[in-house]
């Protein structure tokens, strides 16, 4: 896996060069560009792991791969995961015992734990691929978890240094500021749920810009006094990379690709445009640094940073005027979440488990939810299939997905058992249809003569056909949260 010399790399970046230097060496072309926090993180792994293999921490052995050092990255992974655990265990204490079950097994908290704990993205991201992301999630959920238990404080904490572990949490960054905001620096409200702006509480603000200001002073305060800021900023963004990942992520920009691509092809058979001027890569590959779309506009991180602050306004609107509580905090959350990953720049497919695994909480509360959620993690779990591609992952992953998504659904239905089918008709046949264009993409296609011309194809399939489930799930939240906001402000009234 490329991830393995990624962290093998900083790990050898961290323990043998001076801070000045963390940012700057490029002998890999994995650089370092997660923020400061995880590469001290990488620090403190790589004075463990030369205990196990010194020869990883050299920086020149590129792609170095001996059993110790395989060994060591899977224990680090396994090990970090205990704080995952430990935050899914204070997420369920968060959930309401409304509702009751005589079997364990069908107790919403249960539920919870095994959708969390053994989801099939996050396994197979972290410990077949490998990446830290649960350690990271880990953090996350710990701090909804602390502002669901009025902990704001430590809430804001955790998130803040999340957000210097790993930057694409800024994703969510709008939720949490809302929120806090709303629910903490407000400290009451009139009878009608609207904000009583007397209640206004300076203390409390002055707290939190402290807590911001203290974890970033502690992140990039040494990067700013060598004045090197504008380095570690450039590592961290590097627009440069193009709008989309060598294999495009499932959301807006995908369908916006294949689009052009469509249009592309329909203007060379009827002659509306010249063939020796498109590039071939534009036609038979995926788009892989700076890209110029053929027929439709192309579009700058400028245009993406518009269309995702545009995406996620009406739901900060809503916590903001209807915050609902803790409910309300996850609903714009995960729309965040979503948003960001339908128009963002340089999206990565792994970035959907952000969206999925914080609408685990509330899939377990309202049916609606609950089949958004069977939409949303079956499709993007789906996605995920392309990072594992060698012949012997292939029945690892069909059966772990199969497991889960076996799970998911039938513990779900079984919780609201009482109420309408989870899915309509249409819903049912998309998802089964995925289990066809596995098969082609996975067997028949590799049989036909077009692998050698059109390589990307399958993974061009793959991505359109899920970005069409997920823009459709992100569409049902998004109105099926302005239809309860409606509804509460009406029996309000």
């Amino acid at each position: 896996s490329t991830d393995f010399e990624v962290h093998r790399n900083w790990l050898a970046i961290t323990h043998n060069l001076p801070l000045s230097q963390w940012y700057y060496e490029a002998t890999s072309e994995w650089t370092l560009d997660y923020p400061p926090f995880f590469a001290w993180f990488e620090y403190a792994l790589s004075h463990i792991a030369k205990y196990f293999d010194p020869q990883m921490l050299v920086v020149e052995n590129l792609n170095y791969t001996s059993p110790p050092t395989v060994f060591f990255q899977r224990l680090s992974v396994i090990f970090t995961d205990t704080l995952f655990i430990y935050a899914v265990h204070e997420c369920c204490r968060c959930i309401n015992g409304k509702r009751t079950a005589k079997d364990i097994l069908e107790k919403p908290t249960f539920i919870l734990a095994v959708l969390l704990l053994w989801n099939f993205g996050l396994l197979i991201v972290d410990h077949i691929h490998f990446q830290y992301n649960g350690f990271l999630f880990g953090l996350m959920l710990l701090s909804v978890a602390r502002l669901c238990q009025k902990r704001y404080l430590e809430g804001a904490l955790l998130f803040a240094v999340l957000l210097h572990f790993k930057h694409i949490y800024m994703y969510v960054a709008p939720a949490y500021g809302i929120y806090l905001l709303r629910s903490y620096c407000f400290t009451a409200n009139n009878a009608d749920g609207s904000l009583k702006w007397r209640s206004f509480s300076f203390l409390h603000v002055t707290l939190l810009g402290l807590i911001v200001c203290l974890v970033s002073a502690l992140s990039l305060g040494p990067f700013l006094v060598l004045g090197q800021l504008p380095q570690v900023i450039s590592r961290l963004f590097p627009f440069k990379r193009g709008l989309c990942h060598a294999y495009w992520a499932p959301n807006f920009w995908a369908l916006y690709n294949a689009m052009d691509k469509a249009l592309t092809i329909i203007g060379l058979k009827c002659n509306f445009l010249d063939g020796t001027k498109i590039p071939k890569a534009s036609m038979t590959g995926g788009l892989v640094q700076e890209f110029q779309h053929t027929v439709l506009p192309s579009v700058t991180p400028l245009a993406t940073l518009i269309c995702t602050f545009i995406a996620i306004l009406p739901s900060v609107f809503c916590l903001w005027f209807k915050p609902q509580g803790p409910r309300g905090f996850l609903q714009c959350l995960v729309l965040c979440a979503l948003s960001s990953f339908m128009f963002g720049w340089h999206v990565h497919e792994k970035a959907i488990l952000l969206a999925i695994l914080p609408l685990s909480l509330l899939s377990i509360q309202r049916a609606k939810d609950a089949g958004i959620y069977l939409i949303l993690t079956t499709t993007g779990h789906f996605s995920l299939f392309p990072l594992l591609f060698t012949p012997p992952e292939l029945p690892i992953k069909i059966l772990l997905m199969l497991l889960f998504t076996v799970y998911s659904f039938s513990s779900l239905k079984s919780l609201f058992r009482r109420e309408k089918p989870l899915l309509n008709w249409l819903e049912t046949i998309y998802l089964i249809l995925l289990v066809p264009l596995e098969v082609f993409c996975e067997i028949i296609f590799p049989l036909t003569p077009w692998k050698q011309r059109f390589p990307f194809v399958p993974l061009l399939l793959t991505s359109v056909y899920c970005a069409l489930g997920i823009t459709y799930a992100w569409l049902k939240l998004y109105v099926s949260v302005l239809t309860e906001r409606i509804s509460v402000r009406q029996k309000a009234e």
